[in-house]
């Protein structure tokens, strides 16, 4: 529960509106307190005493007598009270006058006032769960914006190593079952413990004795629903762990679904869905089972005790040792409270609900930031002289043979660099390290001298442009992709960006232009479409260092001959490395690194490496295309 109160404790930020609505509940649980005390003289006028049923004369007489009494000495009280507390001002003599004197008057005097009092506490009810609600979705709110941006500022090893919805289910769902935990809290249990006090103060006040013999059930209901409510707890956290399993092996077998249908895998993903179904459906069961107990043992328990209570409250009244009226009213108002406290058990199965998924939301806000985020770091300077990896080292999360292996090698501001190499020998991983995505296990990056690690991360990614193999488009428009992490850029900009990446001759023929919709993934544009998109993005950032991972192996000649052009021009002048398949862009880099199981075996020029490298000869043989 200690994870649970520590994101509640988000709501003290509006602890005003938390205040007001906790006051309005009381004043609603007031009203009922004072509507029950309320219903006492219209009882009493409505039903005789016990002893005025046997001799109505007798009993007549009696009561008059004994309210004529009661009256003297009340009065008398009250003039002792005034005389000491003069300075108050006295009920005006006409309000006095105008209370009525025949029952019946009085009854619909009583009648009307607690009219207006449920008013009253309807308008008082209403305004602690609009505040309540008010408060509770501000904060979940703000959790969940914090969950999103702690994501966002995670290693990329963390999120890849993990299940990616998984996150997303932590970031949606489990917030949600956090702000049913807070509702559950400042507006459900205040108002229903209000309304019960109010109630059980009634009681008490109707008859104390009686009201003290029914709350000897209180600590038995206690231990039944803490015990019932640990069961919930932990059979709904094991549920929500199943769920989101459930949820990423749904997603990787649609995702791979053409895959599965060519391997004929369909029984065998069915098994695996199956498999992890079943045992969610089971914790489920657990936890709704528990719930479902809450309810029926309570209930059994409140009729024990007040079948027990009008047994020996009838022999109570049969002697005229209590008055039938105040038991009626105390069992009324025990009854209001034990309806109103009976919610409580599906209160607290919400609060272990929610406590639940707070535990699987702070293992998420839990995980360590990446490194370069400490606002005290400062900026790194634009790129201006070389580029260095100096002994790099680094092994990717859960395995145990090191994607690079002692790397040394210096690139010069302005160079255009190619980086070959078999299948694994760790191209992508260079071009990973320059911007921070991973940490070399040992070693160090340096870009002008100056170890990248002392630096913000942010300042260095600010300078580094990155087209990959699968340009990532975002739901929106063009031009929102275009000015992607460039929000400030001007009109003008974005179409000259458009323009040198050779974009704007299909955007041009678009009937919104800039402004069409590209759909989800950019799947309404072609491959060449996307990759300019992407490209134009990477211009529109001007970078000092240009990352091109297999920037044109998956699209038509015609885009790529485009995209050559745009890189071409835009890169010079910059420092720029490339992965790729393509012989004439292998051929055109100033140096050609050839890499093998991680090591930087040689470099050159091309024909260098043709007369001397083994390595390269066989990849310009076998996997560079247009290689003759």
């Amino acid at each position: 529960m200690n994870t649970f109160w520590r994101f509640a404790r988000e709501m003290l930020k509006d602890r005003w509106t938390v205040i007001a609505a906790l006051m309005l509940s009381l004043v609603a649980s007031a009203g009922l307190g004072v509507g029950l005390a309320g219903v006492a003289p219209i009882l009493d006028t409505m039903l005789p005493k016990y002893e005025q049923r046997v001799d109505p004369v007798t009993g007549q007489s009696e009561r008059v007598a004994v309210d004529v009494v009661t009256l003297q000495d009340r009065a008398h009280k009250l003039n002792d009270r005034l005389d000491k507390i003069s300075v108050l001002p006295s009920i005006p003599e006409s309000w006095i006058q105008s209370l009525p004197t025949e029952p019946f008057k009085g009854v619909l005097v009583i009648m009307v006032s607690l009219g207006v009092l449920t008013v009253l506490a309807a308008a008082a009810t209403f305004g602690h769960q609009f505040l309540a609600l008010t408060a509770v979705y501000r904060a979940s709110q703000r959790i969940r914006d914090r969950a999103f941006e702690h994501v966002m500022r995670l290693p990329l090893s963390t999120v890849v190593m993990g299940d990616s919805s998984d996150i997303s289910r932590r970031i949606v769902d489990e917030t949600e079952r956090l702000a049913e935990g807070f509702t559950a809290i400042v507006s459900k249990a205040a108002a229903q413990i209000g309304k019960g006090l109010a109630a059980m103060i009634a009681a008490f006040w109707f008859d104390w004795r009686i009201t003290l013999v029914s709350l000897i059930t209180a600590p038995i209901l206690w231990l039944v629903i803490r015990t019932l409510s640990q069961r919930v707890r932990r059979a709904r956290k094991r549920a929500f762990v199943g769920q989101a399993s459930l949820l990423g092996r749904t997603g990787n077998a649609l995702r791979g679904l053409r895959v599965v249908k060519v391997q004929t895998a369909e029984d065998h993903e069915l098994e695996r869905f199956n498999s992890i179904n079943r045992d969610v459906i089971s914790q489920m069961f657990k936890a709704r089972t528990a719930r479902a107990l809450s309810s029926p043992i309570s209930e059994v328990v409140a009729i024990l005790v007040i079948g027990v209570l009008a047994a020996v409250a009838s022999k109570a009244i049969i002697d005229q040792e209590l008055d039938a009226n105040r038991f009626l009213l105390v069992l009324v108002s025990l009854g209001i409270a034990a309806a109103s406290l009976r919610p409580l058990t599906g209160i607290i199965n919400e609060i272990q609900s929610a406590a639940a998924a707070s535990e699987r939301l702070a293992e998420l806000m839990d995980l360590p930031e990446e490194p370069g985020l400490d606002p005290r770091l400062p900026a790194l300077g634009r790129h201006r002289a070389s580029l260095a990896f100096e002994h790099v080292t680094f092994s990717y999360p859960g395995t145990h043979t090191p994607a690079l292996r002692d790397l040394s090698l210096e690139i010069a501001q302005g160079e255009r660099v190619a980086i070959v190499g078999p299948n694994g020998s760790g191209k992508t991983t260079i071009l990973s390290l320059i911007p921070r995505l991973f940490e070399p296990d040992q070693g160090r990056i340096m870009i002008d001298d100056q170890d990248v690690r002392e630096f913000s991360v942010r300042s260095l990614r600010e300078q580094i442009g990155v087209v990959t193999q699968e340009a990532v488009i975002f739901p929106g428009t063009i031009r929102s992709n275009i000015a992607y992490g460039a929000e400030l850029a001007t009109e003008a900009q974005i179409e000259d960006a458009a323009r040198r990446a050779f974009a704007m001759e299909f955007i041009e023929q678009l009937p919104a232009g800039l402004d069409t919709p590209v759909g989800e993934q950019g799947l309404t544009l072609s491959g060449g479409q996307r990759q300019r998109l992407a490209i134009a993005r990477v211009i529109l950032r001007d970078p000092s260092i240009l990352i091109l991972d297999e920037a044109t192996s998956m699209i038509d000649a015609d885009s790529e001959a485009k995209i050559s052009e745009a890189l071409g021009s835009f890169s010079s002048g910059k420092t720029t490395l490339i992965v790729a398949h393509r012989l004439s862009t292998v051929v055109n880099a100033d140096r050609i690194l050839v890499l093998d199981a991680g090591r930087l075996v040689d470099q050159g020029t091309h024909s260098e490496l043709l007369g001397r490298c083994e390595i390269y000869r066989t990849l310009a043989r076998t996997q560079l295309v247009g290689s003759g």
